[in-house]
């Protein structure tokens, strides 16, 4: 039932004028805001500490936070009418030949972003230009709505590995194979992550990326989608970063997660109603941590 409540409202924002649909977007947002009070109040305790504001000016950035994800829901139905031709007149890129040339290394390209504008339609972006793209995601709590979801980025060509699961083989076999895989590494990584700095308070941080660099010998290119006063996306993509290897691993993979980090986290300071900001990004505490050698290295050398 609700896979087919999922497609029928994607066949209504498919034949919706897009104005119209952000519009609604707009609406839908400032209810959620007003209704949706657990996600409010964290998302507010949240982003003050992170980006020193005080609780009113909090309030107004989370209630834009929260318009611009309801835009990034009715745009994610909205996947079906994206096409070749016509993908020019909602995205732009700047800077495609980054990807582009570090792709035609032959590696792979690892992508670092997060849940940042419409992440799904950074996916878009490079597909609709001819370029292979897989990613690793999280499957929803429902499987219908995982299903659902999977079918739109089907629409895109964006093939999808489940986080966690006997998947990540086929993922690595993508970049090995020449692919794009995208990463989403705003997320909690739970006792097994790197626990680095994010955004003022120490985090557990999917170390993925890292770990399929250090394997692959691929390069790895953040990128971003961010929402255009003039409505339309900017697609950023930034510089290629590469794994350092020094000898030492676990320190090594640490390192240059924290570098990436970074990126993301300096990403979301410059557009903060564009992030998810009632994420239990900090849920994993420091003295959870799993000791000893890093389990993803030991995990990632076992399927050589």
């Amino acid at each position: 039932m609700q896979y087919k409540l999922v497609m029928f409202l994607s066949k209504v924002a498919c034949h919706t004028p897009y104005r119209l649909l952000m519009a609604v977007g707009w609406v839908l947002g400032n209810l959620y805001y007003l209704l949706i009070k657990k996600e409010r109040e964290r998302a507010v305790s949240q982003m003050m500490p992170a980006l020193g504001i005080e609780e009113p000016e909090a309030r107004h950035l989370v209630r834009l936070s929260f318009i611009n994800l309801a835009r990034n829901v009715l745009e994610i139905l909205y996947m079906p009418h994206l096409s070749e031709k016509n993908f020019g007149e909602y995205i732009e890129i700047d800077h495609l030949e980054r990807l582009t040339d570090a792709l035609a290394e032959g590696h792979g390209v690892a992508i670092v972003t997060g849940h940042i504008g419409t992440w799904e339609w950074l996916s878009a972006a490079f597909t609709l230009n001819g370029l292979p793209v897989t990613a690793i995601a999280k499957p929803q709590p429902n499987m219908q709505y995982t299903y659902a979801l999977n079918d739109l980025r089907k629409t895109i060509h964006v093939e999808i590995f489940s986080r966690g699961t006997s998947e990540l083989i086929a993922a690595a076999r993508a970049l090995k194979s020449g692919k794009i895989l995208g990463f989403l590494v705003d997320q909690d990584a739970g006792p097994g992550g790197a626990f680095l700095p994010f955004l003022g308070r120490v985090a557990a941080t999917p170390m993925g990326p890292a770990v399929f660099a250090r394997k692959f010998n691929s390069p790895v290119v953040p990128a971003f989608i961010l929402r255009q006063p003039n409505g339309k996306h900017k697609v950023v993509v930034g510089e290629v970063m590469r794994y350092e290897d020094t000898g030492d691993t676990d320190k090594d993979l640490f390192d240059f997660t924290a570098r990436m980090t970074k990126v993301v986290e300096q990403i979301i300071r410059d557009n903060p109603t564009q992030w998810l900001w009632f994420q239990k990004r900090w849920n994993t505490k420091p003295e959870q941590q799993k000791t000893g050698k890093h389990h993803t290295v030991r995990g990632q050398d076992e399927q050589k």
